[in-house]
């Protein structure tokens, strides 16, 4: 087999593998627009005074260590309408709900919804008809606030409103709750330039009995593809779903399918468990010195899903102070925040199986992204140095193609004399390839080499927040989206014909039209491709355009 067939085979294997995973992609999306669609109508005449259902806690809150009480659903407790306390922070804009203390909004000010709309932060937690997606916490076991019959603590604060103030570092908002002889105070704590809340129970037991109970902090979020990616026929979209790190998993992946078919139940000291989207997570870090029972499932027969932990008993003697913590991120996908804050979390930051390949591109990315104060730029100089790693191993591939070009016309020789006879065709040209001392396999090398950075660059701009609304320059202002006037896709088709018009004709005539409209396929696919890559792959065809020509031209000079 000579190395164009090779190649050709190659090339449309991968147009077929895309076209195929998008096809199926495109029909999840569109199987669950129709399910969120039903499950909003459910809800919608479940629900006649329109209050989202997120604090039908009935069934929702895990049981203590222990206890018996089932999972069966329990009708939700009627709610009061209740003033959300609104806190403002450099990073978050964040509503508690009183019932519960529930965080049930964040907004996050320095990431936008839109392109340069500073006055429209990105919304990660939310409570609408539309979409639920909550972080709820509170005390289970002997002596809880929160019951599995519907009950939930109601909080007093001492404002309605609380902002960091200028020149502070922190924040703290403290809610009150008296449960008897008990004063419970439920603190969250906001620092400056941080997503990570910490969460303290403070309590101050001044009955005649010790208090006992178990904190528990969990996610609640339905199934609506918000968050889930750029979608469309052609797009890769990134994880959508809860995950959570075990001791046999660093990183182990449950989405909306899995959680309806299992209940995931698992002991771990320390750990975490997140709710994962495009380029943003939310996160429970419990006491990272406790054994800590986690669980993840569906609730009920409905589209809602819950993913937490509990935390071991603790007691409080009679007349003494206690503080059980935990720790909640709610904000972009950054690496170095996650990783700071609980082993693995970074793992969310997910690049695949070709993660071994896709970290060390984005610590050189982000590196030369330093230096240079500009995404696009730090891609161009991230090509030439990968460029420069395969220099000669490309150089050897280019040197065979270039004598493959020079046999052009001994092969259309034998293409002439034995084309009747494909088997004496093939034995010929393995002959000429031997004297010639030429590999027909040679010129697939840079290609084939180079598709796992490829791949692994495509989701380094796909996962990666810091390139999301990266400009670059002039039209191009997002660097992690197509190329609105499509010009990049046109460009990579134009070096892509250019490189196949310095390769070799194949002898095939049939071979040699399908060769002719791959810039084409190629084009049309990468249409829709992120600008950030597209950029790549330009410059990549051009400096191989620049090497090759050199080299075929060397050659051609040796006779």
């Amino acid at each position: 087999m000579d190395w164009q067939k090779t190649l050709l085979i190659t090339a449309m294997c991968a147009v077929v593998f895309t076209l195929v995973i998008r096809y199926n992609d495109f029909q999840e999306n569109l199987a669950e627009t129709s399910s969120q669609t039903r499950s909003e109508q459910t809800a919608s005449n479940d629900n006649d005074s329109g209050i989202p259902d997120a604090t039908d806690t009935a069934s929702e809150l895990p049981s203590a260590p222990g206890d018996s009480a089932d999972d069966a659903e329990v009708p939700s407790q009627s709610n009061t309408a209740r003033q959300p306390i609104r806190v403002e922070t450099d990073t978050l804009i964040v509503n508690i709900d009183p019932r519960g203390g529930d965080l049930v909004y964040s907004a996050l000010r320095q990431h936008y919804a839109e392109l340069n709309q500073p006055d429209n932060p990105y919304v990660l937690l939310n409570n609408t008809p539309a979409q639920t997606y909550v972080a709820q916490s509170g005390l289970v076991g002997r002596n809880a606030t929160d019951t599995r019959d519907g009950e939930r603590p109601v909080f007093q604060s001492s404002q309605q409103q609380y902002q960091l103030a200028e020149g502070d570092d922190q924040l703290q908002v403290d809610l009150t709750y008296q449960q008897g002889d008990v004063t419970i105070t439920k603190r969250y704590t906001f620092e400056r330039g941080e997503y990570l809340v910490k969460l303290d129970y403070l309590i101050d037991n001044q009955s005649a009995e010790p208090w006992q109970a178990n904190l528990y902090g969990q996610i609640k979020r339905d199934n609506s593809s918000a968050g889930a990616g750029p979608g469309g026929l052609f797009a890769l979209n990134p994880y959508l779903g809860a995950a959570i790190t075990t001791d046999d998993e660093k990183y182990k992946k449950l989405d909306f399918e899995d959680l309806s078919e299992q209940t995931f139940k698992t002991q771990k000291e320390g750990g975490w468990v997140a709710m994962v989207q495009h380029y943003f997570v939310s996160a429970w870090v419990p006491d990272a010195g406790q054994t800590h029972n986690y669980h993840l499932r569906q609730l009920g027969n409905r589209n809602m899903y819950l993913l937490g932990f509990t935390s071991p008993s603790t007691e409080v003697a009679p007349g003494s102070q206690g503080q059980i913590s935990a720790e909640f991120y709610t904000g972009p996908k950054d690496t170095q925040k996650l990783e700071q804050i609980s082993p693995y979390l970074d793992l969310t930051v997910d690049y695949g199986w070709l993660w071994w390949i896709a970290k060390p591109l984005f610590t050189v990315l982000d590196w030369l992204h330093g230096f240079l104060n500009n995404w696009g730029l730090a891609i161009i100089a991230l090509t030439i140095i990968i460029k420069a790693a395969f220099f000669k191993l490309s150089a050897t591939s280019y040197r065979s193609m270039a004598k493959m070009r020079k046999l052009s016309p001994k092969m259309a020789e034998l293409k002439e004399r034995y084309g009747d006879d494909r088997q004496k065709m093939s034995q010929e040209l393995m002959k000429l390839y031997k004297k010639e001392k030429v590999n027909p396999l040679g010129g697939c090398l840079p290609i084939l080499i180079q598709m796992p950075v490829f791949l692994a660059l495509y989701w380094v701009l796909m996962e990666s927040v810091e390139l999301r609304h990266a400009p670059f320059f002039l039209w191009i202002q997002d660097l992690s989206v197509k190329d609105p006037y499509y010009v990049l896709p046109l460009l990579m088709g134009l070096t892509m014909f250019i490189q196949f018009k310095l390769n070799p004709t194949p002898p095939d005539p049939t071979q040699a039209k399908i060769m002719q409209l791959m810039p084409i396929v190629f084009t049309f696919l990468f249409l829709f491709f992120p600008a950030g890559l597209v950029l790549y792959w330009v410059t990549n065809n051009t400096l191989s355009i620049t090497q090759q020509y050199i080299i075929t031209r060397q050659i051609e000079r040796e006779g």
